[in-house]
């Protein structure tokens, strides 16, 4: 007779471990899950907000991803950054969001941020505001352990910002500067005027597509997510985005005496016209490639992505609905507060248009001449009233133009990359340098922008071949040459209710190889500044 067959004990015990683990974590991923679903829901509604707040704002980006090849890429910025979260979803699903409510005071420095930008109609520093802004809700609402988590992510969506434009007059100075000195060392002959020069072979001109910022730009985005991506210490991470930076300015002054040579050897029929810039993307494409290739050699590969130990410094019950709400309604309260401060702003804002009275009258000693005498005119986008007049005292000849600006927005506005001396694609002039020159003017001291500038075209009979022109921003009263300053009197004069009403002043005379320019324009300004600034701060009052 057989004993009844026992159940061993040791696959018992071994089912029976299992499921007390199992049963011991499972209360704690579940009350994080509740977390998240109310976390979620808040962030979006936050975010939702905030673009439907700041749409113009947003918009304003999106048109500039279109219409830039600069910034084409921050149509991608966005998929990117939600790819490198969606990697780290197992990783964020152990971590308890918990708002962090003193982030609403750097919230409230941004809306301010964007508030100015907004008062002086600065494309870059609203934008800015707004990314900044969209980033900032993320430790508002889910805290910052969770933001620390997803840090590069939330940084990469700065790339998103159509920035970077105000480098483009270094660049072209330096790619000129590089340019000029390897053909002068392969003993090609160069004469350089500002940013134009000539070799035997024809004459050349740095513009703006040969400032290389573009190359920067997109060498800066791709190599700093390559970096991310390829490298774990922080080291090698920041070392590989110097390189992106350096690579594409080098690569860029390159590209430019390449040109110059290819075109000079062929006798210009090779790399000019459109080949100019096929060549110039062919040549970046395959430095950037090497760059990549040779980066990828010292590459780290990347830990597995898994599940960490659940956070337990904060209680899922702490993290009540109540108090995400909370968080969420004071958010909104502060993205508000800038159309509410708007409104009250629009208060001192004049529908009438300016007048400026000086057509015809004489200044002292200086009397109006037929406006053939010099034709230049400065160009200034939509003002809303401007003056170009020439005066003459015995031999001595001046130009003065005067271009006033009142309710400035996005499409008029006085200090913008537009509005120059001279652009790039006039046909009679050419700006040939540029400095600055000391003026004491009504017994304070101000420093004006000076420039030289070259005529194009000898047909003009009688027309001088050289300007001197010297330019200064009058802000409300307050003269300024620079344009952050101007910028900021601007916004400062606006809070204070006073308005917009800005002018650029450019006085201008005929350049020869003497000094009598310079004599020529401090006795015209010594002479009659006061009559203009008279004639400036009557057309602001007249409201």
């Amino acid at each position: 007779m057989t004993q009844p067959e026992q159940t061993p004990p040791t696959p018992a015990l071994s089912a029976a471990v299992p499921a007390a683990v199992s049963t011991a974590h499972a209360p704690a991923l579940a009350p994080v899950s509740r977390a998240w679903r109310s976390a979620v829901p808040a962030l979006l509604l936050v975010i939702l907000l905030v673009l439907v707040l700041y749409r113009e704002t947003a918009l304003a980006m999106v048109t500039i991803w279109y219409r830039s090849e600069t910034f084409t890429h921050g149509f991608v910025v966005l998929p990117i950054v939600l790819w490198l979260v969606w990697r780290r979803r197992q990783d964020l699903a152990q971590l308890t969001p918990s708002p962090s409510l003193f982030v609403l005071a750097p919230l409230a420095g941004l809306s301010l941020m964007w508030l100015l930008g907004d008062l002086v109609a600065v494309n870059s520093v609203t934008q800015l505001a707004l990314v900044a802004m969209l980033v900032a809700t993320v430790p508002a609402v889910l805290g910052l352990t969770v933001a620390r988590s997803i840090m590069f992510p939330l940084a990469f969506m700065f790339f998103a910002v159509p920035i970077g434009e105000f480098m483009m007059p270094q660049l072209m100075d330096w790619t000129a500067d590089f340019t000029i000195m390897a053909l002068r060392m392969s003993g090609i002959p160069v004469y350089r005027e500002g940013l134009s020069f000539v070799i035997p072979s024809g004459s050349w001109s740095v513009v703006e597509a040969c400032s290389g910022v573009r190359y920067l730009i997109a060498s800066l985005t791709v190599g700093t997510l390559y970096a991310y991506l390829n490298y774990q210490s922080t080291q090698r991470r920041v070392l590989f985005i110097l390189v992106s930076i350096l690579v594409p300015i080098v690569a860029n002054w390159a590209r430019a005496y390449m040109i110059v040579t290819l075109g000079h050897l062929s006798g210009n029929t090779i790399a000019v016209g459109v080949d100019h810039l096929i060549y110039g993307w062919v040549f970046f494409g395959v430095v950037i490639l090497m760059m990549f290739v040779i980066g990828a050699r010292w590459s780290e590969p990347e830990p597995a992505l898994g599940f960490q130990t659940p956070m337990v410094g904060a209680s899922p019950l702490s993290v009540s609905s109540s108090r995400l709400w909370i968080a969420a309604l004071a958010m909104a309260v502060i993205v508000s507060l800038p159309f509410v401060a708007k409104r009250g702003l629009e208060a001192a804002v004049s529908s009438s248009a300016p007048q400026l009275e000086l057509a015809g009258k004489p200044f002292g000693a200086w009397q109006p001449a037929v406006t053939e005498s010099i034709t230049f005119k400065p160009n200034f986008e939509n003002p809303s009233a401007e003056f170009n007049q020439v005066y003459k005292n015995g031999e001595q000849t001046v130009g003065l133009y005067l271009g006033y600006y009142r309710n400035q927005d996005y499409n008029r506005k006085l200090v913008s990359s537009n509005n120059v001396l001279v652009a790039s694609n006039d046909t009679h002039w050419r700006q040939a340098a540029r400095g600055s020159q000391a003026m004491t003017m009504q017994g304070e001291q101000s420093t004006m922008r000076s420039a030289e500038l070259v005529r194009l075209s000898n047909s003009a009979a009688g027309q001088p071949e050289r300007l001197l022109a010297w330019q200064i921003y009058w802000i409300n009263g307050t003269l300024t040459s620079n344009d952050y300053r101007a910028k900021v009197y601007s916004a400062a004069y606006q809070l204070l209710g006073r308005g917009d009403d800005s002018a650029v002043i450019v006085v201008y005379t005929a350049k020869d190889r003497s000094d009598s320019a310079e004599k020529t324009l401090k006795s015209f300004l010594s002479a009659n500044y006061g009559a203009i600034d008279t004639t400036l701060r009557a057309a602001r009052d007249n409201r």
